[in-house]
């Protein structure tokens, strides 16, 4: 759906060499976070697996505190404990 545009517009979309080696990185990350994904839910219980992968959304928040310096809202603030502390209730049973 994007290609036309993408065709049309291809001088300007066109990145530097910088990004496109984080590109590479970060999607390399991606499939690796799969296939890691694929192990746990195959060799461990899935529901334990799949408790520790709803937690994705809280490790761009983390990154962004640790690398960007990013600042967290007071929401984000009590809800990467809460995170954290129900993943501990889900696993313990």
């Amino acid at each position: 759906m994007l290609l036309p545009d993408a065709a049309r517009y291809a001088r300007r979309l066109k990145p530097p060499p910088v990004r496109c080696v984080q590109a590479v990185f970060i999607g390399a990350g991606a499939a690796l976070g799969l296939v890691l994904y694929l192990f746990a839910a195959q060799r461990q219980l899935p529901a334990v697996a799949v408790v520790l992968a709803s937690l994705y959304p809280a490790l761009p928040v983390l990154l962004a505190l640790a690398l960007l310096h990013e600042r967290i809202s007071r929401r984000q603030v009590l809800g990467l404990p809460g995170a954290g502390i129900a993943t501990v209730l889900l696993t313990l049973g």
